[in-house]
Parts: C-alpha cells; structure tokens; sequence
C-alpha cells in the first residue's frame, strides 16, 4: 500500500483507491480479440491444415493483428501502445508488486499481459508468413517450413491458454472481472 503522501508510478493506483468500474476496451479491441480467439480455435481444432479455409482464417486472422498494430497507434487511449508498453522496469514493478502482495492496479493491460499480448499477436503474424511461404515455389513442401508453422502453432496455443488462465487468476488476485471486461469493455471491481 502506498503512504499517503507517495504517489504510484505512472498508470498505476493502488488497490484500496481503484474506482470501482472502468471503461477500458473500446469496441474494436473487444471485436479484435474475440474474433482472434474464432480464428485460433478454427485453424488449430477445426479446419484442416494446408486446405483454402485453413489458409483464408489465417490471413483474416494476420490481417486482424496488422489493424490491430495500427489501432495501438490511433485508437483510444487503452488501446495505444503508449498506454501500456511493457519495458523490464515495468515488468519488474509488477513482479515485485504482486510478490510483497500489494499488487498495483492497472487501468489497462499490466506489464505482464501487454507483453503477452504483443507475443501472441507477433506469433499470429509469423504463422500468418510461414504459412504463406508454404504455398510459393520458394518454400512448397519444405518440410523445415512445415515444422516451423507447427511449432510456431503450437507455441501459440499453450500462450493463449496461459494467458487465459492468466487472466483468470490476475481477475482475483486483483478483484477485477477481467474476462467480462473484454466482453463489456468496463473493468469492474468486486
């Protein structure tokens, strides 16, 4: 907790000052990531690999990640990457905060999440190319390419699933409904 006359760091407040409901997620961020998440679930565990929706969900999918680059940009104020790039200062406040057990409260992604979300939309771009080279004269039937889109998704499912459970477990930690805030795009206490 913090004294009464320290101030948090930048973008943080402490737990016992954290309004009780926030608007976080504007509605392309909330759009983006759920039909990310479609586009994942549907290339890993429904379409086949290598067929035309296969490879169509994965350019969607690229191309999601590539608006949503831009929206980091000159979307509103959560949604900028301005708002919440993680730097290894920032991401050693938060470990250590959440190890003293005062875990500061972040109006938009905390260290750790934005730089998992970053790693998650970088993975989707690198399928999105591996999978794309995989269909030119360069690359076709290459099967070094093969293994690296695999392993490449592979890697992307076990971070989302992490991330998830991450989301789940940060939500109490910092009594925050976390995953209906992706939904309602309103971070509310509880």
């Amino acid at each position: 907790m913090l004294e009464h006359n320290q101030q948090a760091p930048v973008g943080l407040e402490a737990n016992s000052t954290a309004p009780e409901n926030v608007p976080v997620w504007d509605l392309f961020v909330r759009v983006f990531h759920w039909s990310l998440v479609a586009c994942v679930v549907l290339n890993q565990f429904i379409l086949e690999e290598g067929e035309t929706a296969h490879q169509w969900v994965g350019y969607v999918a690229s191309a999601l990640v590539a608006t949503r680059v831009l929206w980091g940009f000159v979307g509103s104020t959560h949604a900028r990457f301005s708002d919440f790039f993680p730097t290894p200062r920032s991401m050693l406040q938060h470990v250590q905060s959440m190890l003293s057990r005062q875990p500061a409260h972040h109006v938009g992604h905390n260290p750790l999440g934005a730089a998992m979300m970053l790693t998650l939309m970088a993975l989707v771009l690198s399928l999105g190319l591996t999978g794309w080279l995989q269909t030119t004269d360069w690359f076709w039937g290459d099967e070094t390419m093969q293994e690296i889109h695999e392993t490449l998704g592979a890697t992307l499912i076990w971070l989302a699933g992490l991330h998830a459970a991450s989301a789940l477990v940060m939500g109490r930690i910092e009594r925050v409904r976390l995953v209906r805030a992706m939904i309602t795009g309103v971070k509310q206490r509880f």
